[in-house]
C-alpha cells in the first residue's frame, strides 16, 4: 500500500503556527480575542476590527494556498492511495460476503434445530410446571380434606348431654389433628405444602364450617372443665379416675391449640393453658377471700365460710398432684430436644405464680388480701369489731383447722411425696393467715 509523501518534504517553511490551530485545547474565541487585543488599545472606543479580520482572512488565504499546492503536487500519489484503498476494501468485502452468507446460514440450521424447539420445550415445560402445581395443590387440599373429615368423625365421638356418654380423650385427638391442619395450612412460603391453598374455595370453607368453629368449641369445652374442677371429700376412686381423665384431656387440649406460629421452640409456652389454670386459682381465691371477709363481720357463718374456703383449697392440692403427675404431651412443632425438658405441668404454673406450692401461694395470697378487710372491720369499731374481738381465740383456732384441712386431699389424689401427715407441714401459711386476721383485730 503506498505512502503518502511528507507535506514538509515539498513545502517551503510557512509563518503560519500551525501548531496553535492542531493543538486539541485549540479555542476559536480565545484565538479571535488575543487578535483583537493585539492590534487595539483596550481603551480604544469603537475597536477596530479591521486589521484582525485582514490578519485572519489572509491566514485562511495563506493556508488555502498551501492546500493547493500539496494536493497539486500530490496528486498521482494521492490517486494511487485512493485505488489501493479501494481495492483493498473490495477484497475485504468478497471475504466477508462468502463469510456472512456461510454465517446466515448457519444461523438459520441453528435457529430451526435449536431456537424453535427451544420455543417449544420451553412451552411444554410451562405446561408440565402448571400441571404439576395442580397436582401438588390436589394433594394438600386432598389431605386437608381428609383431615377435615377426620376432626369431623373425632368431634363426634366427644358426645355429649343428648348421648349420655362423652368421650373426653376426643378432646386431645382433636387437637393433634387440629395441628396437622395447621402444620399444612399455616406452610404459606412458596414451595411449601400449604403455598396457594388459601385460594381454593374448599379450603376456605373447610377452615369456616369445620376447622375454626371445632377448634373455638373443644377449646370452651376443655376451659369449662378446668373452670368446673372440685373433688367433693367422698370422692371414690372411679369418680377420682374420671375426674383426673377429664381434667388431663382438657389441659393437653389447651397446651396443644395454645398459638405456636412464629414462636421460637424455647421461648414458646402454653398460653391458653396457663391462662385456663390461672383463673382457676385466682377465681378460687377470689371466692374464698369474698366468703371469708363476710363471715368476719358474720361470725354465726364463719364454719360455713370456712368450709367452702377449705374446699377451694383442698381443690387446688388436688390439681396440684394432678399437674405434678401429668406430663407434657408430645408437641409435634416442638420436640423434646428443641425445649426445656419438663417431667411434669406443675412447674409452668408454679413459675408462672412465681411459687413452690399452689397450696402456700393459696394461703399467702388470701392473707394479703384479707388483712386490708380485717383492718376495716377493727377501724369502723361498733358491735362486729367488739364480737370479733371477744371470739379471737375462737377465730384463731378455726382458721388454723382450715389451713391444715385445706392441704389434706382425698387419700385417692394423695401420693406419699405430697400428702401433709403433720400440721407443722403448713405451719407458716398458718401463721401467715393467723397473723393477717388476728393481728388486726387488736385488743
Amino acid at each position: 500500500m503506498a505512502a503518502l509523501p511528507d507535506p514538509q518534504s515539498i513545502e517551503e517553511p510557512s509563518y503560519i503556527d500551525y501548531e496553535t490551530f492542531l493543538s486539541p485545547d485549540f479555542a476559536p474565541a480565545s484565538f479571535a480575542n488575543s487578535l483583537v487585543l493585539a492590534t487595539n488599545n483596550p481603551d480604544d472606543s469603537p475597536l477596530d476590527l479591521a486589521t484582525p479580520l485582514s490578519r485572519v482572512l489572509f491566514d485562511a488565504q495563506e493556508i488555502d494556498s498551501h492546500i493547493d499546492l500539496l494536493t497539486t503536487r500530490s496528486a498521482v500519489p494521492l490517486l494511487q492511495y485512493t485505488q489501493s484503498q479501494t481495492q483493498a476494501s473490495k477484497a475485504i468485502v468478497a471475504q466477508l460476503d462468502a463469510q456472512i452468507s456461510s454465517l446466515n446460514d448457519s444461523y438459520k440450521q441453528l435457529e430451526k434445530e435449536v431456537i424453535d424447539k427451544h420455543a417449544e420445550a420451553e412451552e411444554i415445560r410451562q405446561v408440565a410446571l402448571r400441571l404439576w402445581e395442580t397436582l401438588r395443590l390436589g394433594r394438600s387440599m386432598g389431605r386437608c380434606l381428609q383431615l377435615g373429615r377426620q376432626l369431623q368423625v373425632q368431634f363426634s365421638e366427644l358426645g355429649g348431654p343428648s348421648t349420655g356418654k362423652t368421650d373426653y380423650g376426643a378432646l386431645v385427638r382433636c387437637s393433634y389433628t387440629i395441628l396437622s391442619l395447621r402444620e399444612v395450612l399455616d406452610s404459606r412460603a412458596p414451595g411449601e405444602e400449604g403455598h396457594g391453598l388459601d385460594k381454593l374455595n374448599a379450603i376456605k370453607n373447610l377452615q369456616d364450617t369445620v376447622i375454626v368453629p371445632i377448634e373455638r368449641r373443644i377449646s370452651e369445652v376443655s376451659e369449662r372443665l378446668i373452670r368446673e374442677f372440685a373433688i367433693p371429700s367422698n370422692i371414690t376412686f372411679a369418680q377420682s379416675e374420671d375426674a383426673r381423665s377429664r381434667l388431663t384431656s382438657a389441659m393437653s387440649t389447651l397446651y396443644l391449640l395454645s398459638p405456636s406460629m412464629g414462636v421460637q421452640p424455647e421461648k414458646w409456652s402454653p398460653k391458653l393453658l396457663l391462662q385456663a389454670l390461672d383463673t382457676y386459682v385466682r377465681s378460687a381465691l377470689q371466692g374464698s377471700t369474698a366468703a371469708l371477709s363476710r363471715s368476719l363481720g358474720q361470725l354465726p357463718t364463719l364454719d360455713k365460710s370456712l368450709v367452702e374456703v377449705v374446699s377451694h383449697c383442698q381443690n387446688i392440692a388436688s390439681l396440684e398432684l394432678i399437674l405434678e403427675a401429668t406430663e407434657p404431651p408430645a408437641h409435634p412443632f416442638f420436640p423434646a430436644s428443641a425445649k426445656k425438658k419438663q417431667h411434669s405441668l406443675i412447674q409452668l404454673l408454679l413459675s408462672r405464680f412465681e411459687t413452690s406450692s399452689l397450696i402456700s401461694y393459696f394461703w399467702r395470697s388470701m392473707a394479703s388480701n384479707i388483712s386490708a378487710r380485717v383492718q376495716e372491720i377493727a377501724s369502723r369499731g361498733g358491735i362486729v369489731a367488739r364480737t370479733l374481738r371477744t371470739n379471737k381465740n375462737v377465730v384463731g383456732d378455726a382458721i388454723r383447722q382450715a389451713v391444715i384441712k385445706g392441704g389434706q386431699t382425698p387419700n385417692v389424689f394423695s401420693s406419699s411425696k405430697k400428702k401433709p401427715s403433720v400440721e407443722t407441714s403448713w405451719d407458716r401459711e398458718i401463721a401467715v393467715m393467723m397473723g393477717s386476721v388476728l393481728n388486726n383485730i387488736g385488743r
